[in-house]
């Protein structure tokens, strides 16, 4: 009995050791992937293309704008707009909004015009009527004084009593000449007064008759230079959501003034603008040649050179893309006729290649503890390896750390089956 105990227990140690070999080996491996399921690849030594392939929009490095007039009032209401794309020459008439609040205020102002010249003229003759009058009584003042004066010179002659009389005349005379002289400084004054506000009231009607005048010859946006009419989108004052389609201006439209609408551009002068992400920013300089595909000139290939690289993000905070971008200007070797502002294109920028470089594709690139690493093929089994990027591209990325030919894991091995697809990185620490 002692010795069948003995066996029993034997053989469940081998079993319980056997188990946990297993259970190690998976752990090594992952929870439920062999190690011949895992999709590899090999590590590579060669010339890394470090090309940049982007979608951008022909834009005009020369126009002008075109917008609303700056009057106050409220909205303006646009009542003939010419097309994207239509050809105009300097003088030419773009753009018309509706006058008629200003020829209201026009015509009101003409009206206060000819009242108040109105009133300066009745202002006038007014005056003109009490100036003479004030003459005629400063005449018969001037006169009593001069008689008063004749009347106390005889007072040598006559009794004291008389005498005293003719002194109080004289001093009535000149009592009332003194108070007439001031009354008529005063209504003259006065009406010089009525005249003045009354001119200055035609003057104002006047001054708001050419105010008027010129908004409503403001109301023709005629186009600046020779060129190609470009129309901005009408975002309004709302609020805007991802995947929304913003209509141009169009006649009807209330556009608000200073407002710009449009801009006149110079077709011979267009540059091609791009939006790349942070990885590729920091493959491109200026002075790099780019090759150029119209999505409507299918057949022609243009050729340009980088003209700038934005160093700020030129995402608008309605971008369904939430992710950073950075804006790239280039500049066209050459231009066709045919070629429009808003015309899409594929761009491939030539940015200098890395010469004889190990490189991996980017799918076997993992995050791990914060680093990057590589799942290094052991026998049967994958160890972690951490490496060093240089450069990448859309596809590959040049590394050091690991040796030329090596094996390496195009998934993540330790993770569970689900979640590994044979020629796809794992989405929790694949790379980007």
């Amino acid at each position: 009995m002692k010795s069948r105990k003995a066996i029993t227990w034997a053989v469940v140690a081998v079993v319980l050791c056997a188990v946990a070999g297993v259970v190690a080996a998976a752990r090594r491996v992952g929870p439920s992937t062999s190690a011949t399921d895992v999709p590899t690849g090999r590590v590579k030594r060669g010339d890394l293309d470090m090309k940049v392939f982007v979608t951008g929009e022909l834009k005009a490095s020369h126009s002008e704008m075109l917008a609303a007039p700056p009057i106050g009032g409220g909205a303006l209401q646009i009542t003939h707009l010419l097309h994207t794309g239509s050809a105009v020459r300097k003088g030419d008439l773009v753009m018309e909004f509706d006058p008629s609040e200003q020829r209201f205020k026009l015509d009101q102002n003409r009206s206060e015009l000819m009242q108040a010249e109105q009133e300066i003229t009745k202002a006038r003759a007014d005056a003109a009527v009490v100036a003479a009058q004030d003459k005629v009584a400063l005449l018969k003042a001037r006169f009593d004084v001069r008689r008063a004066e004749l009347e106390v010179q005889k007072n040598e002659l006559v009794s004291t009593i008389d005498a005293r009389k003719n002194e109080l005349a004289l001093e009535g005379a000149q009592r009332v000449l003194a108070e007439l002289d001031q009354d008529v400084k005063s209504r003259t004054a006065s009406n010089q007064a009525t005249i003045s506000l009354a001119e200055e009231k035609r003057n104002k009607a006047k001054l708001a008759m050419e105010q008027a005048q010129g908004n409503i010859d403001k109301m023709r946006v005629v186009a600046p230079m020779d060129g190609l009419v470009a129309l901005e989108k009408n975002e309004g004052e709302g609020f805007f959501f991802s995947g929304m389609s913003l209509p141009e201006f169009r006649e009807g439209d209330q556009v608000e003034a200073g407002r710009t609408v449009g801009q006149v551009i110079d077709p011979s002068a267009m540059e091609l603008v791009a939006k790349v992400g942070e990885l590729e920013r920091n493959r491109i300089q200026e002075g790099q040649s780019a090759d150029i595909q119209l999505d409507t000139l299918p057949g022609t290939m243009f050729h340009g050179t980088v003209k700038t690289v934005a160093g700020n993000n030129a995402r608008r905070f309605w971008d369904e893309d939430t992710s950073t971008k950075f804006e790239v200007a280039i500049t066209l070797a050459s231009t066709d006729p045919r070629m429009r502002p808003g015309l899409t294109a594929h761009v491939s920028i030539n940015s200098d290649p890395r010469k004889n470089v190990l490189y991996v594709p980017r799918q076997a690139l993992f995050l791990k503890d914060n680093k990057r690493v590589v799942y290094v093929r052991s026998g049967g089994n994958f160890d972690t390896h951490e490496v060093k990027i240089q450069a990448e591209n859309e596809s590959r990325a040049a590394i050091e750390g690991i040796e030329a030919g090596t094996e390496i894991a195009l998934v993540d091995p330790t993770a569970p089956r689900r979640a590994a697809r044979p020629g796809a990185s794992s989405g929790a620490g694949g790379a980007p």
